[in-house]
């Protein structure tokens, strides 16, 4: 079965190709290669001279050294590379799982990567070196689930900071390198299928939508009376539109009729993988492409409760809510690859992702902030549209002594939300009414039911190039410089609207199920009207502008004593203000403008007293922005969350202060052990809080005045040949490996007295009214811990691995002014992943069976006081088992 050949990793960056220009070719392969920089010459006798030229845009340096080398142990920086074989022996579909192996890096929903406990706005991910805009309405972070294992040749995590980075780099860059020019032609066809014992063959629910939504294509069009008043500019609460006409036409059969499904379908998948090379003369052309498509389910039979007083003592919220999720991804990518020259290349990336969720619930529960004795009973359909594409040029250019890295990337994103339809009904039990023991709705936005519906529509464009040059200007000096400039725009729209009906409304046409009891007739018949409950800020437009230079220079100050010390300038702008949608003007006022600019020094210094210990100390200055929605005003619901949010536009930058010292011990090839000590001091880091609105949650975002965070980390990887102990049989010709890491966190938001906070809509206030002095920063665990044990043949494909990955409970979001913080526990997972390659047919074939999460850990979210706790979120998740095949023609 050919591999593709992939580039390696520079600077902890992006991809490169590489040279030889002393003697014989040295190919730098993604599973060795990652972050080059000066290397010593310890070892002269068996040292090549090799050029790293970068199409991938981060400025290469000058490798001397043997074929073997460790690219771990040769960086100035601390990083981890995870190969296409490391990828697949954790056998997660999408490259966010396999991450969530790494040392210090956990998941959080949605795919989002925590580094060393920072949440994900302090994360920055690359593709092939250039910045991706995110489809998702809270985030300008883009989630990592998006992005399937297949279409990355490999994943590189830096944790400590180096000029030629963004400033943005608070816990660490991930840079995701795409496939490059094959050595060989090569054709593979994948085929998976899957289920969970939570889901699969169990009842769920669904609505119809459209015959295309199995798709993910199933496009829902505005209806023809809301286009229109949409496009009219005026407002519902100006009298003069005809909003029962509007009203009239949203809720059909299609969405508005939620229905079991008895026993829900297998998950499927397929993939092709394709690719070939030619060469001319002196030059090679490559080409791989690659598709694949994937069709999933997923039920979650969750437990949603919300405290009545502060001390926990009783349940104002207490709802059962079962939902069904149907999830539908395809991507494509097209690679072209050119080498010509003397280490010249050019490389032209584009990817598509297109990932669409559609989702179904019904809930039943109390609320006893309402009225004492009723039942409500809810349901919600609603489908989630998420598309990317990027387009990547690259090239690398060997002007001997000088080497010349360009690029230049444009990215759109968008996700649509047509139809987000939710329905209520109301039991009274009382039995002298008429109707005591059946659900009406009387349309009454609340108290006797309600509907509602939004329609939200967001795109982002993303526009970045950059020039990086290196020269070596003696053996053991390189230089490097740069400039970079990034453009990031987004247009957010969000209109909600609550169907209302007037005081007269009969109870007996509310026991009508939702399609009838919303249908154009009853609605026309009963005077029923539409009310916007956004039209403050129904729209927002955003932009964050940077531009940077940097400079950085690495030598070997000494036998064996490297050093990289660089800094980096960055002026970012950005804007976030209200969209004006309306003929008439009048909004919240709710505009951000941050503007500054930054130095950014950085400094690392490795000493090898050792042929394989090493020494690492590590200082640098980086920043944090607040991200686009954080900015925007404007309600926003997270159905994976089961949050709603809103922004605060009086955010401002976070500022870091990071350190860190490490050994690193590399025993044998591919073997190696460290330990290491790290600490951040964060000036204003944002925080999310949580407070009332109406009786309901809402989530928002403030900066807190200060937080420290530090820990260790200890990493070893170690394998142990068999043939000794079991001699030539089937175990002798194998070798057990054991893959383990161990994460110790640690932070403290820091509040003193005179320390205050602000809040958009509200004055200044004092910070401990937001913020508890000693709290633990969001999204921070403890403890993170991953092990791999497996065994596996050197020879050919064949691995048996157990991995178990734990997370200890960490903040998600501060409670209330009073109450206690909501935590969230993950527990330990437990996984098996068997890969196996045989020859079937005269056909090469590889065979992967998974058993994920095999002790069925569930998840779940709280406040706790006392003995009393609250379950913000609490379902079981189930295990999963999935097999897979993979044909090569």
């Amino acid at each position: 079965m050919a591999k593709p050949r992939t580039w390696g990793l520079v600077l902890a960056a992006t991809a490169f190709s590489t040279h030889a220009f002393a003697q014989a070719p040295v190919e730098v392969n993604a599973s060795q290669s990652a972050e080059a920089t000066l290397a010593s010459t310890r070892e002269p006798a068996a040292a090549n001279s090799v050029d790293v030229s970068m199409p991938g845009g981060i400025p290469g340096v000058v490798v001397v050294g043997r074929r073997e080398r460790d690219v771990q142990r040769e960086t100035t920086q601390v990083i981890t590379v995870l190969s296409q074989d490391d990828i697949a022996r954790t056998g997660e579909g999408d490259i966010a799982g396999a991450l969530g192996r790494v040392t210090g890096l956990s998941v959080v929903g949605g795919g989002f990567v925590y580094v060393r406990g920072l949440g994900d706005r302090y994360s920055l991910a690359l593709l092939n070196g250039s910045p991706l805009p995110s489809p998702e309405p809270m985030r300008r972070a883009v989630p990592l689930n998006l992005f399937p294992t297949d279409v990355v040749a490999s994943s590189l995590v830096q944790k400590t900071y180096s000029p030629n980075f963004p400033g943005e780099f608070g816990g660490g860059v991930i840079n995701l390198t795409t496939l490059a020019i094959p050595t060989a032609p090569f054709l593979d066809v994948n085929l998976g299928v899957s289920g969970d014992t939570e889901t699969t063959g169990q009842l769920g629910y669904d609505y119809y939508g459209n015959k295309r939504d199995w798709t993910g294509y199933g496009n829902r069009d505005t209806p023809a009376a809301l286009a229109e008043f949409f496009a009219s500019g005026q407002r519902l609460s100006s009298g003069t539109v005809d909003s029962g006409a509007i009203a009239g036409q949203l809720v059909s059969r299609s969405n508005g009729l939620v229905q079991t499904v008895g026993e829900i379908p297998a998950n499927f998948s397929g993939k092709i993988t394709a690719g070939d090379a030619w060469q001319f003369d002196e030059s090679e052309l490559g080409v791989i492409a690659t598709a694949g498509f994937s069709n999933g389910w997923r039920t979650r039979d969750n437990i949603e409760q919300t405290p009545a007083s502060f001390d926990l003592s009783g349940l104002d919220h207490d709802y059962r809510k079962v939902s069904t999720e149907n999830q539908a991804v395809a991507n494509a990518l097209l690679g072209l690859g050119y080498e010509f020259g003397e280490g010249h290349t050019l490389r032209w990336t584009n990817l598509y992702i297109h990932d669409t969720l559609k989702r179904t619930s019904l809930a039943e529960g109390k609320q006893n902030s309402q009225a004492l004795g009723q039942d409500f009973r809810e349901q919600t359909t609603a489908l989630y549209e998420r598309e990317l594409l990027s387009t990547q040029l690259t090239g690398g250019f060997n002007l001997d002594p000088v080497k010349v890295s360009t690029r230049a990337s444009y990215s759109t994103s968008k996700r649509e939300a047509p139809y987000e339809l939710g329905i209520g009904y109301v039991r009274t039990n009382q039995a002298a009414s008429p109707y005591g023991g059946y659900f009406i709705n009387r349309l009454d936005n609340g108290q006797s039911g309600f509907a509602e519906i939004a329609f939200s529509d967001l795109q982002e464009d993303l526009w970045s190039a950059g020039v990086d040059l290196t020269a070596q200007l003696m053996p053991r000096l390189v230089l490097s410089g740069g400039l970079d400039i990034a453009d990031t725009q987004r247009d957010s729209t969000r209109r909600a609207f609550q169907i209302v009906a007037p005081s007269s409304f009969p109870s007996g046409v509310g026991m009508l199920r939702p399609d009838y009891l919303l249908s154009a007739g009853i609605i026309d018949f009963y005077d029923i009207g539409l009310v916007e409950t956004t039209e403050t800020d129904p729209a927002f437009a955003a932009r964050l502008r940077t531009e940077a230079a940097y400079a950085q220079v690495q030598a070997e100050v000494a036998v064996g004593l490297e050093l990289s010390v660089g800094a980096r300038y960055e002026q970012g702008e950005q804007d976030v203000r209200p969209l004006q949608v309306f003929d008439t003007l009048t909004n919240s006022g709710a505009s951000t403008n941050i503007a500054n600019d930054y130095l950014l020094p950085a400094a690392t210094l490795t000493y090898r007293f050792r042929d394989d210990m090493q020494m690492r100390l590590h200082a640098s200055k980086t920043v944090a922005r607040p991200q686009f929605r954080e900015l925007m005003f404007q309600r926003y619901y997270d159905p994976e969350a089961n949050r709603t949010y809103r922004g605060n536009p009086l955010l401002t930058d976070s500022e870091f202060v990071n350190a860190e010292a490490r050994y690193e011990w590399y025993f044998a090839p591919e073997q190696r052990f460290s330990v290491a000590g790290f600490y951040k001091e964060i000036d204003q880091p944002i925080e999310t809080f949580t407070g009332f609105n109406d009786n309901t949650t809402e989530t928002s975002f403030a900066n807190a005045p200060q937080a420290v965070l530090y820990g260790a980390e200890l990493e070893v990887q170690k394998y142990f040949p068999l043939d000794e102990r079991f001699g030539s049989g089937i175990l002798g010709s194998r070798r057990a490996v054991v893959i383990a890491n161990y994460t110790y966190t640690n932070s403290q938001i820091n509040v003193e007295a005179g320390d205050t906070v602000s809040v958009f809509g509200t004055a200044t206030q004092p910070a401990s009214h937001f913020f508890v002095d000693g709290s633990p920063l969001t999204g921070q665990s403890d403890h993170i811990v991953n092990l791999q044990f497996g065994l596996e043949s050197p020879g050919r494909l064949s691995q048996q691995t157990i991995l178990l990955s734990y997370a200890s409970d960490r903040v998600t979001s501060r409670g209330p002014s009073g109450m206690p913080d909501f935590y969230e526990s993950t527990g330990l997972r437990v996984d098996l992943v068997a890969r196996e390659a045989l020859r079937l047919f005269n056909t090469d074939m590889e065979f992967k069976l998974e058993a994920r999460n095999i002790f069925g850990e569930g998840y779940e979210e709280f406040q706790e006081r006392g003995e009393n706790t609250v379950y913000y979120n609490r379902y079981d998740v189930g295990t999963t088992i999935s097999a897979s095949v993979t044909v090569a023609f």
